[in-house]
């Protein structure tokens, strides 16, 4: 029996919604998309784009004269974009203009340009909305131009003067970062640019003149297929060449640690050793960093997930995966004191990490050098973030740096006059805490170094 739960985030578009079949994600088609669809699939486009590995894989499931149901691939963990770091932003917003290039080059076009049409899986950017195809209308301006610009230029660009935080705006404009907003936040200095002062500046006058249109005047825009396509390259051009100019606090960042090479090592062997052990087949590494410890994990993963606050590291791992053609690693920004939260319509449009991250469901989550940063920079106590782990972490394999390690003890030193409140900060309340929701299965210390290694085992009732 087919029970229809309709995806609190498909009802922007009148060609179909997404709903959850007992659990598998599916699509529905309605007829006024229908000659789209079939067009799409007859060509060959679908076929083509399925084999380059830029749409999200689906099958046919069934077809009447109401609907259409297809079955999309599944994509383990969905990531947002104000989750990505920068080369992954530019790596999706690179997609949307090939897919729209070869789009126009078969008589199609996108008719929308949302930067969640995109997530990441297999090591790489694919687009996951199959109903954005439309037909193209000779001489008809892109449609999804300026969402493009609020959706992926402007924050781009924004990034790259200002710093990787301006990419987080995407979480406040779910529908684009407004252009008028966009162009306030450059540097006076780009509006001698062409480039920016044609697609940034003069956009958003032009967008305030529509705006002062009350009677519908405004005479439709007309433009050849050649001039899309000239418009097209030259936003790829641009954006293929932006770079970050922040510096990178984690570029050397194992090279700063406190610990001896041999302590390193020692932890790695560990941490490989109980992996293996619980025939680990997916996991996350929180504050993961450039994803070091989950590549000299020798188990077969089916799919890490590798998660940190600092956009040059979760770059710096991106990098990496696309060097090596890692397909089972998903890197992405996230601050584990202020986890993406349930937003949009109703709040439920984008899931909350702590929604997306239980659907996981982990074999092990890994917690290295990150429970002292939570508590004594984030002032977390130890039950609370137990209680989290304890939410989607049947095991976890969690590292204590103790009170007289050097790092802890320049975190307690900034406390200044309060520091004697943190007090609690010890290994034997940390045991005292953790066991109220975990049993520890083992307990190691690293030679070399001031730290406990704990696998711990979720008890029943927190399951």
């Amino acid at each position: 029996m087919t029970s229809k739960a309709i995806h609190s985030s498909s009802f922007r578009d009148p060609s179909g919604y997404v709903f959850t079949d007992n659990g598998v994600i599916k699509r529905v088609i309605n007829p006024v998309y229908f000659d789209q669809y079939k067009q799409l699939k007859s060509s060959g486009f679908f076929k083509t784009l399925f084999k380059n590995e830029l749409l999200v894989m689906h099958k046919e499931l069934s077809a009447s004269d109401d609907e259409i149901i297809i079955q999309p691939e599944n994509i383990p963990f969905i990531t947002y974009p104000y989750e990505w770091c920068f080369n992954q932003y530019k790596e999706a917003a690179l997609l949307t203009l090939k897919l729209q290039k070869f789009c126009l080059e078969h008589q199609f076009s996108l008719k929308d340009a949302s930067a969640f049409n995109i997530t990441f899986h297999n090591g790489k950017a694919i687009f996951i909305d199959t109903l954005s195809f439309d037909f193209y209308q000779e001489n008809t301006p892109w449609r999804a131009y300026k969402q493009f610009i609020t959706h992926f230029l402007g924050p781009l660009v924004l990034a790259h003067f200002h710093g990787s935080e301006m990419l987080k705006l995407s979480n406040n404009f779910l529908d684009g970062i407004p252009v008028k907003t966009i162009a306030s936040l450059l540097p006076f200095k780009t509006k001698l640019n062409p480039f920016l002062y044609s697609n940034i500046y003069l956009l958003a006058k032009f967008e305030d003149k529509h705006n002062e249109d009350y009677k519908g005047e405004a005479k439709a825009a007309e433009l050849s297929k050649k001039g899309q396509l000239n418009i097209i390259e030259s936003l790829y051009n641009y954006i293929k060449k932006l770079e970050l100019k922040e510096p990178s606090e984690w570029g050397e960042y194992y090279n700063k640690t406190n610990y001896t090479d041999d302590a390193f090592v020692l932890k790695s062997t560990i941490i490989n050793q109980w992996v293996a052990s619980l025939n680990t087949k997916t996991l996350i590494d929180v504050g993961g960093n450039d994803g070091t410890f989950v590549r000299r994990i020798a188990a077969t993963l089916q799919h890490a997930l590798v998660c940190d606050i600092d956009n040059n590291a979760v770059d710096f791992n991106y990098k990496q995966i696309k060097k090596n053609k890692e397909t089972y690693i998903t890197p992405f920004v996230l601050d584990v004191l202020n986890p993406s939260a349930a937003i949009g319509f109703n709040n439920q449009e984008r899931q909350s990490f702590i929604e997306r991250i239980a659907a996981f469901k982990p074999d092990v989550t890994l917690a290295l050098a990150v429970i002292h940063h939570m508590s004594l920079s984030g002032n977390v106590p130890f039950k609370n973030s137990a209680a989290f782990f304890a939410s989607f972490s049947k095991h976890l394999i969690i590292e204590f740096p103790e009170r007289d390690d050097s790092w802890v003890q320049r975190l307690l030193k900034s406390k200044g006059e309060f520091e004697s409140y943190f007090d609690f900060y010890n290994l034997d309340n940390f045991i005292a805490s953790y066991s109220s929701y975990y049993t520890i299965v083992e307990q190691k210390n690293i030679e070399g170094s001031k730290r406990t290694l704990f696998l711990l085992k979720r008890k029943d009732e927190y399951n």
